[in-house]
């Protein structure tokens, strides 16, 4: 079937002109500057007034299945990427069981498969114990490994000097890392519990200085360290302060051997925000300083961040009580990533053509995904329409994820995605995500 999308205003490549695109079943076949209006097709879309980007590609989420498939799963949380115009995701191993073993990866796979409303894939994890097992993964399937070098939970710590350079010898593939130094965090906590004797927890803003910038810069600076010295592809997952982003450079993604991802906690959110919404915004990396907060916007711009994703961490409310201990890190962000790139760009942060690069072209790129991430002939047709001047207000009813609620309820967006389409067939439109339709799993190693 053939389908065209009319009237535009198409966003990709640096780029922005009105035109229509062409799909022939799940490819791009065409993209038009202008309008190709004597040819018939079976499927026409009325695009004028929106903007189309190509999909967006989320590097970093935690769809919770299995085994915590009680506040989050893969059918719910990939309907929610559907409704944020996010088209295809990898996903984190800290589930359970962790996905540690060949055989826990494709059994997640195996799920996804029947459950994926967007395309998918997942990450291996690394622990003390498992590097012979990094060289048999399937480098096509696999995007990266993720090595948590900070405080985690079970066996996903990899605080072993010498299993961490055995991992960042071995591994086939980009190394995604947790930098947050363990004992440094320890240090904090034993100080706070020093100061404020007989309390087993503290207020939530003292979050950002129990897991502090100093954590995160002494962990990011051994990982660069590692990666040099091995020459291993390193991605540094959220960063969150200024002072990693010194250890960085500013060249093209292509160059790179070493590269940083943000993510939308950190670029919409900072210190300030504790007395407003609590441990609503609490999150690991913590928070950091507003002036932590616009030098990653300004990252945006200057090439030392690569890729913005949003390390979707859906928790129950009940699971956030508490303070800077006991309430659990992590926001479910997935849906409001595009339209929250969209509000900075408004406000002059970035051009909206900066965008799909940092959305979708670098993903692409970095992970080197075959046929997706860009809005090209021959291509996926993966594609978001997004309205501007919209003025929408989150609440209830408005989110998808099913732990039932965002630190971003309440808020006003002026953009608003209307319609998402996965591999050519139209998966969210104007508030209602399609029943049946199921994603891809992605395919790696293809240089864009």
């Amino acid at each position: 079937m053939k389908t065209i999308i009319r009237n535009a205003t198409i966003v990709t490549e640096g780029q922005k002109f009105v035109g229509s695109v062409v799909i022939e079943d799940e490819m791009i076949q065409s993209v038009l500057k202008g309008d190709d209006s004597t040819q018939p097709y079976e499927n026409e879309i009325d695009a004028t007034g929106l903007y189309l980007l190509p999909g967006v590609i989320d590097d970093h989420v935690h769809f919770r299945e299995p085994g915590l498939d009680y506040k989050a799963d893969i059918a719910s949380e990939s309907r929610t990427a559907a409704a944020g115009g996010v088209t295809s995701y990898m996903d984190m191993p800290n589930t359970v069981p962790q996905t540690v073993t060949i055989e826990d990866l494709n059994h997640k796979f195996n799920i996804a498969r029947n459950k994926s409303r967007v395309n998918y894939s997942f990450f291996f994890g690394a622990t003390n114990q498992n590097a012979n097992l990094l060289p048999q993964l399937d480098t096509s399937r696999v995007p990266g490994v993720k090595v948590f070098m900070g405080s985690s939970t079970g066996d996903m710590l990899v605080d072993r000097e010498e299993a961490l350079y055995q991992i960042f010898r071995v591994s086939p593939v980009l190394l995604m890392t947790h930098c947050e130094d363990t004992n440094i965090i320890n240090h904090n906590i034993r100080m706070f519990r020093n100061k404020y004797k007989g309390q087993n927890d503290f207020p939530v803003r003292y979050h950002s200085r129990i897991r502090s910038v100093e954590a995160c810069y002494q962990s990011s600076s051994l990982a660069v360290k590692m990666a040099r010295e091995t020459g291993a592809r390193l991605h540094i997952a959220h960063v969150s302060s200024a002072k990693e982003l010194s250890l960085l450079e500013s060249k093209p993604i292509e160059q790179k051997q070493i590269t940083a991802e943000a993510v939308i906690a950190h670029l919409m959110f900072s210190t300030e925000d504790y007395d407003r919404l609590g441990t609503k915004v609490k999150c690991n990396p913590s928070l950091k300083t507003p002036a932590d907060q616009q030098a990653l916007r300004k990252a945006l711009t200057n090439g030392l961040i690569d890729v913005v994703a949003t390390d979707h961490a859906p928790h129950l409310l009940s699971e956030k009580e508490g303070g800077a201990l006991r309430a659990m890190s992590g926001m479910p962000m997935i849906q409001f990533s595009l339209v929250s790139m969209l509000e900075m760009a408004d406000q002059g942060v970035l051009p909206i053509e900066r965008i799909p690069e940092l959305m979708s072209h670098n993903p692409a790129k970095l992970f080197h995904i075959e046929k997706r991430g860009f809005i090209r002939p021959g291509y996926y047709a993966d594609l978001v329409l997004v309205q501007p001047d919209a003025s929408w207000q989150v609440m209830a009813g408005r989110y998808y994820t099913k732990c039932g609620w965002t630190p971003m309820d309440e808020r006003t967006f002026n953009w608003r995605v209307r319609r998402t389409m996965v591999n050519g067939k139209t998966v969210y439109c104007d508030g209602i995500v399609v029943d049946g339709i199921r994603g891809k799993e992605l395919v790696f190693g293809v240089r864009q």
